[in-house]
């Protein structure tokens, strides 16, 4: 592949990871506000590409020790 769509496609990846993450600590705030935090959250991403019929799906858990106050 092209260097110039290497990097597009890294640019792209960076944007998602870091408002996943900006959001989902976000959600985790809230929900420790709300006393609904557990010790574990199970954690669902779908990437879909419009034209392509392309669907990736990750999933995991992620532990919520030292999730942002």
């Amino acid at each position: 592949m092209s260097d110039e769509f290497n990097m597009s496609m890294r640019k792209f990846l960076k944007q998602v990871g870091v408002t996943s993450q900006q959001q989902i600590e976000a959600a985790l705030r809230e929900a420790r506000e709300a006393g609904k935090l557990g010790d574990t959250i199970h954690a669902r991403c779908v990437l879909t590409i419009d034209g392509l019929e392309f669907r990736h799906e990750v999933e995991g858990d992620i532990r919520t020790a030292g999730a942002p106050e």
